[in-house]
């Protein structure tokens, strides 16, 4: 996805960088995203979650909902990419997450 890039990609980051607190983040992008794509953003989040926890596909469905294509999806980023690994471990050495 790196290579991936659109004008003000950048800006958008650094603004999502400004913000200091939940409460901050989630009026930010409750202005930017509709209520389908938060809830879609925070499910594949949570199946991140259940699959570092050691859950199985058909667990992580059934606690999220998600499809079997979200979780494969999902699971090739925490194994392959980076960016879901980064914020787990940093959630997990704040005491944030198990």
């Amino acid at each position: 996805m790196a290579n991936v890039r659109h004008p003000g990609e950048d800006a958008f980051y650094e603004a999502i960088l400004t913000l200091e607190t939940p409460e901050q983040c989630r009026e930010f992008f409750g202005d930017i995203c509709t209520i389908k794509e938060l809830q879609a953003l925070s499910q594949r989040f949570r199946v991140a979650c259940l699959l570092d926890e050691g859950g199985n596909y058909l667990e992580v469905s059934d606690v999220t909902g998600a499809s079997s294509a979200t979780i494969s999806r999902v699971n090739r980023c925490l194994n392959y990419g980076t960016g879901y690994r980064r914020a787990l471990d940093a959630l997990k050495k704040a005491g944030k997450l198990p």
